[in-house]
């Protein structure tokens, strides 16, 4: 069971010329920040490496950081066999939200990225199918849980609860 400072050194030693940054100083589980433009890479050496085997994509969210004009996305991780977990975490422009999608690598990412591009209008490069799935088709008032989020008074001539 490998911990949060040997995955990243491992990381490191793997991808030289990418940027990793490690938060443990916080009150809740360390993560690694990485480019949200080469979180497939890195996935898949998490993925296939036999030392890593993180075979489990348990979780992926986005959240609105407004403050700092950015939207991230956490991918929690495990290896089912090994033991040990991983939070890893690519934060992206608000404006121009764009990350690699990790499809390929965890099929049970389709829905999470598909939500995540609904909630938030984060747009997962290279994804099989990115469209709403929890929004109405046609929905063109924004992206809900974005915490700049208005929502309308109508709806296709319906008045929208609050």
């Amino acid at each position: 069971m490998k911990n949060t400072e040997e995955i990243l050194q491992a990381l490191k030693e793997n991808f030289p010329d990418f940027s990793f940054e490690l938060k443990s100083d916080l009150p809740v589980e360390g993560f690694i920040i990485c480019n949200p433009l080469v979180i497939d890479k890195i996935s898949h050496f998490l993925h296939d490496n036999p030392e890593l085997n993180f075979d489990s994509l348990i979780n992926l969210s986005g959240v609105d950081e407004i403050k700092a004009n950015q939207l991230s996305v956490y991918y929690h991780l495990e290896s089912t066999e090994l033991k040990h977990k991983l939070v890893l975490k690519v934060v992206t422009d608000r404006n121009s939200p764009e990350v690699a999608s990790v499809t390929d690598i965890w099929k049970g990412a389709n829905w999470h990225e598909r939500e995540a591009y609904d909630m938030f209008g984060i747009k997962f490069l290279n994804h099989p199918d990115l469209r709403r799935i929890l929004m109405p088709y046609d929905w063109e008032a924004g992206h809900p849980l974005r915490k700049d989020y208005e929502n309308p008074e109508f709806y296709q001539g319906m008045k929208v609860p609050f």
